[in-house]
């Protein structure tokens, strides 16, 4: 006999969660019915706020979501532990991507990042052993690099490392000694050491700062003999850079402008900060944005 039950809704369940003052127990809500009432869906409505860039300021969004204070406080805290905003007095401010964990970033512009690691692994060349700085576009370029080619991939990050493991077609090279959980990888002595034993013949190393004046820069003092060693062990160096790390305020260089070979920036990078560095003889490439 046919069955006369109809489809079940989408819905989203909430787990003992308090709002409002009420305590909810395994209530399933409709998914068209989430308002930024509910405390995960308000905290998405502020986080992406924070990061579209805008500072936020508690009484305000206790008057938008009428609420108390004390709510949007705990709102905060918690995108705070999750490394998606800086806690300030009244309020809370972003966290520029650079510095943000990684944990944080692997999800951002997901758009914007295939556009830029698809554009990285059409330069990957069959046979050749590639390391990939730990970073969330990395992570990203691992499904896009070239089928059955004999590549070898070695890293230093935990997420690139389990991306490469997805894909039976490549080998897999993880260096490295104590994990830096924001990086989200090592850049310890010890990786320093493991990277010294390797022959690399493209890297893609991790740049948060780019100027004509002061090269590739990183966001971490602990970084730099990492990155340095690896540029120097590496027969082509390319990077890949959003928008945001043109103009990036980051303190620490390790390679000079014409240590870099390729660098690969988004299709509406700002030409006023590309032309200085093509001036300078940098080679720039534009991903191509996704259609």
């Amino acid at each position: 006999m046919a069955s006369t039950m109809r489809p079940a809704r989408p819905c989203k369940t909430v787990h003992k969660q308090e709002f409002d003052g009420m305590m909810q127990i395994g209530f399933a809500v409709p998914a068209m019915t989430v308002t930024p009432d509910l405390p995960r869906a308000r905290r998405d409505v502020i986080a992406d706020r924070l990061a579209a860039g805008h500072p936020v300021v508690a009484a305000e969004l206790a008057a938008e979501f009428s609420l108390s204070e004390d709510a949007i406080r705990r709102d905060l805290r918690a995108l705070a532990a999750q490394g998606l905003c800086r806690r300030v007095y009244g309020g809370a401010i972003p966290i520029p991507s650079h510095d943000r964990p990684i944990t944080a970033r692997l999800n951002e512009h997901p758009e914007r990042k295939t556009a830029l690691a698809r554009a990285g692994a059409a330069l990957v060349r069959p046979g050749e052993l590639v390391f990939l700085d730990s970073g969330s576009t990395h992570v990203c370029m691992i499904e896009h690099l070239p089928e059955d080619a004999d590549i070898t991939i070695a890293t230093n990050g935990v997420d690139v490392a389990a991306a490469a493991l997805r894909r039976q077609d490549l080998r897999l090279l993880l260096i490295g000694g104590q994990v830096d959980p924001h990086l989200g990888g090592s850049v310890d002595a010890a990786a320093v050491t493991s990277l010294q034993q390797l022959r690399i013949d493209r890297c893609f190393v991790g740049v948060c700062g780019l100027t004509v004046e002061d090269g590739a820069m990183a966001t971490h003092f602990n970084e730099v003999v990492f990155k340095r060693t690896l540029v120097a062990r590496s027969r082509h160096r390319a990077a890949l850079l959003s928008s945001d790390k043109l103009s990036a305020p980051v303190h620490y260089p390790f390679a000079a402008l014409a240590d870099l070979h390729t660098v690969v920036v988004e299709h509406d990078a700002d030409e006023q900060l590309l032309r200085p560095l093509r001036d300078a003889g940098l080679h720039l490439l534009q991903a191509e944005p996704l259609r």
